[in-house]
């Protein structure tokens, strides 16, 4: 479904602060003088609200010393694994018809997770979220900015393969992989108890 942007914008998503459910394990991390929780939030490209609830102890995120340990969630490697495979397959058939390549958005990413695993939370299978509204109004809250953007979503494909090849064969997510008015893609995935897989890909058209 090809998605125009509004031209209104909201407040933060105040659903910032639940994590995704799909973080495996942590690395320790000892703050650096100058640092911040976003400067360490770009480092390891996690959202700083994910770093914020894994360090309860933490009482002013704000107020932050050199020499202090900090707990940073990590996403597992299959995760990432998948989730980069489908951006290097949507490439290849961008490319092969002499398409510009779309560039990946790690931020964008992060809310592509939060929407998968929104739908399997709350058991629906749509563009529009019970919890975060349209995908417009999702990835203008989680502070993003662009002149266009879209949404694929799929669910039960097994592999980055399959969910791509099931796109293909769609021509309104056809029309969203090969669309030149996109110029770069965050890929989410996430995975229910029984294993069935959720994906999302949204594309925007940065500033």
């Amino acid at each position: 479904m090809n998605l125009k942007k509004r031209t209104f914008f909201f407040s933060l998503c105040l659903f910032l602060c639940f994590g995704v459910k799909n973080v495996m394990a942590q690395t320790l991390y000892t703050v650096q003088p100058n640092d911040s929780m976003w400067k360490i939030a770009v480092k390891y490209q996690i959202g700083v609200s994910e770093i914020i609830n894994a360090n309860p102890e933490v009482s002013n995120p704000n107020l932050i010393y050199p020499g202090q340990k900090l707990k940073i969630p990590a996403l597992s490697e299959q995760i990432t694994t998948h989730e980069n495979e489908v951006l290097r397959l949507v490439n290849l058939e961008r490319t092969n018809r002499g398409l510009a390549p779309l560039k990946s958005n790690w931020q964008l990413s992060r809310v592509a997770r939060y929407k998968s695993q929104d739908m399997i939370d709350k058991n629906y299978f749509s563009h529009q979220s019970p919890t975060y509204g349209s995908p417009f109004m999702m990835m203008e809250n989680f502070g993003l900015k662009f002149s266009a953007a879209g949404e694929n979503i799929a669910m039960g494909q097994r592999t980055p393969q399959e969910v791509v090849t099931s796109w293909m064969n769609s021509p309104g997510h056809r029309s969203n992989i090969l669309s030149s008015n996109y110029n770069e893609l965050g890929v989410g995935l996430a995975t229910t108890k029984s294993g069935v897989k959720y994906w999302t890909q949204m594309f925007i058209k940065s500033y």
